[in-house]
């Protein structure tokens, strides 16, 4: 299991780090969630909710077979259609 500190960022070059430059951590991912849904609810959600931009998986599935935690909040994101300056 990885430490609260540890990203979810692949490495990439130092010109794709130009347009990859802020990566979001695991904890970040769940300080989002929080906020957005509620910390009772979060959790909930990330366990039940399929998401069609994470292959039909949930959010907690996508984690665990080690999609970066930013392309995991991109996806939430455009689920609960969040506005722009949430991404």
């Amino acid at each position: 299991m990885l430490a609260a500190t540890d990203s979810f960022c692949p490495p990439v070059s130092p010109i794709a780090q130009l347009t990859y430059h802020s990566c979001v951590r695991e904890t970040e991912l769940w300080a989002r969630l929080d906020r957005h849904l509620g910390s009772g609810y979060a959790r909930v959600w990330a366990d039940q909710q399929v998401l069609a931009d994470l292959s039909g998986r949930t959010v907690l599935e996508a984690l665990a077979a080690g999609v970066p935690a930013k392309l995991v909040w991109r996806a939430v994101w455009s689920a609960l259609e969040l506005p722009a300056s949430e991404r």
